[in-house]
């Protein structure tokens, strides 16, 4: 057996690992900072800033599937391989957009109508979503086939999310320093509070946001080597051959993929439809995702709103909770080889749910706010790369159509966060600009619900994969006589 055939050489893992931090760097901004943004600083109504992370989510939502059903299908330019073509467009997409999405629009001032404000930020937040998606769905297409092994692909998956947690952490340390240099430049009695004075500290963020996460994309482009699929005749058995020898060598199991020879068939993106275990996974996906992003979204207005801390804090908070994502995320791998990847997803929920428990009972935590996102943090690392874990498995050797499986699991938590909040801001109690005393219960409550609420839901589906483990069904594969006739 062929050790590059078991894991990758460090570089290779590490400028695989680097190739979402443009991406990570921008969605941290974009889920912490955009309804702060738009509402506290710029000045929308509540349900304007709502339409504009909606819009956003929904352009995701559709192009996700569709980019990966393209970057299944294409070859990709010329020899650099498809995956990493589509990488490199949507990188190039978010650079260009980006910087426009936090900072006021041109021409605009303060009687300017909302509408047409609103009208202006929409083409680049599209842009912005279709960049975001092509390099996501090319990023994780790229996981099943540069390594074979189960524990290979949990070891790549924990590396991605500790460079998304080190993107988080730069962000809301960068953000941090801004407010620091702000605060120390004006004698404003009422400098701890968010407002229009407050753009140029969002645009140059997002400014020094791309700069860095570009450098990480030219790195991940030059370290990075997509293997070209095997076409001469009997080289699919010669695979499959040696992934068998891999794992009976290793010792590797598949406790939540059933094996099942592929070698004579393969699925298409029509054949995902009819199997069980891909709505499974993707119930299991929406509902961390919805947990991740959600509390990431309203934990600033918490802050602000229900706690009344400092502008500061919603830079301090959230830097803690993803260095204890980052430090957990290192032993999420031996941990769920230890005990499973199930019951590892299980200690995490717990951990949610223990934050949300906290938050329910402590409406007027003080320093114990720290205390309350490590738990929040550590548990949002574990269940997430666990659950792209499970997604990778899912694929197994379908690599050929994984990147339309990543699509439509990013379309069911694109969507789900685009209509959560779309409904969250539609309920709010306040109608004006400023919060009224109605935004210190309603921030709390939702905080409570976006995190014990979904993390029951995702409960219900792990159960499910528990009760039913994850296979692929025989009858869901084409005929593979059927397709080679048609060539033929």
């Amino acid at each position: 057996m062929s050790d590059s055939q078991r894991t990758l050489p460090a570089l290779r893992r590490l400028s695989y690992a680097v190739g979402h931090f443009l991406n990570d760097l921008c969605a941290s901004m974009w889920f912490t900072y955009l309804l702060v943004f738009y509402h506290s600083v710029l000045g929308f109504q509540n349900s304007y800033a709502g339409v504009l992370l909606l819009v956003g989510q929904i352009a995701d939502a559709i192009c996700t599937p569709l980019i990966g059903y393209e970057s299944d299908r294409t070859p990709g330019c010329g020899n650099y391989g498809k995956r990493k073509t589509w990488h490199l467009v949507g990188t190039l997409s978010v650079m260009l957009s980006f910087a426009f999405v936090f900072n006021q629009c041109l021409g605009c001032d303060s009687l300017t109508p909302q509408w047409a404000s609103l009208t202006y930020f929409v083409p680049f937040i599209i842009v912005f979503q279709f960049g975001w998606a092509a390099t996501q769905i090319s990023h994780l297409s790229l996981i099943p086939e540069l390594v074979t092994c189960e524990h290979a692909k949990v070891e790549l998956t924990a590396y991605r999310y500790a460079f998304t947690v080190i993107a988080n952490i730069t962000v809301y340390a960068v953000a941090y320093l801004l407010f620091h240099v702000q605060a120390g430049e004006g004698d404003n009695p009422l400098s701890d509070a968010l407002g229009p004075a407050d753009i140029p500290v969002f645009r140059n963020l997002a400014l020094i946001v791309l700069g860095i996460g570009v450098i990480f994309s030219v790195f991940f482009h030059l370290g990075t080597t997509e293997q070209r699929p095997v076409m001469e005749a009997g080289g699919e058995e010669e695979r499959d051959r040696k992934r068998t020898e891999e794992e009976e060598e290793d010792g590797e199991l598949r406790p939540l993929l059933s094996r099942f020879k592929t070698n004579s068939s393969l699925l298409q993106w029509k054949c995902w439809l009819q199997q069980p275990a891909f709505y499974q996974v993707a119930l299991l996906y929406m509902s961390t995702r919805l947990i991740v992003n959600l509390s990431q979204t309203y934990i600033s207005m918490y802050l602000i709103n229900t706690l009344g801390l400092p502008k500061k804090f919603i830079a301090t908070i959230p830097l803690v909770m993803y260095l204890s994502g980052f430090m957990s995320s290192f032993i999420v791998k031996p941990f769920s080889k230890l005990i499973g990847k199930c019951l590892t997803y299980f200690v995490g929920l717990l951990l949610i749910l223990a934050f949300s428990s906290w938050v329910l009972l402590d409406d007027r935590m003080g320093q114990s706010v720290y205390g309350a996102a490590a738990l929040l943090g550590v548990g949002s690392a574990t269940i997430l790369v666990i659950s792209l874990a499970m997604t990778a498995d899912l694929i197994a050797d379908q690599t050929q159509s994984g990147a339309f499986v990543y699509g439509a699991m990013s379309f069911t938590d694109k969507f789900a966060n685009g209509v959560a909040v779309m409904i969250i801001q539609a309920l709010h109690p306040c109608h004006t600009v400023t919060c009224c005393p109605a935004c210190v219960w309603f921030y709390h409550y939702i905080m409570v619900i976006v995190t014990g609420g979904m993390a029951v839901v995702a409960a219900l589906a792990l159960c499910t994969i528990l009760i039913w483990p994850i296979k692929i069904r025989s009858q869901g594969l084409p005929d593979i006589s059927e397709d080679e006739s048609r060539v033929n």
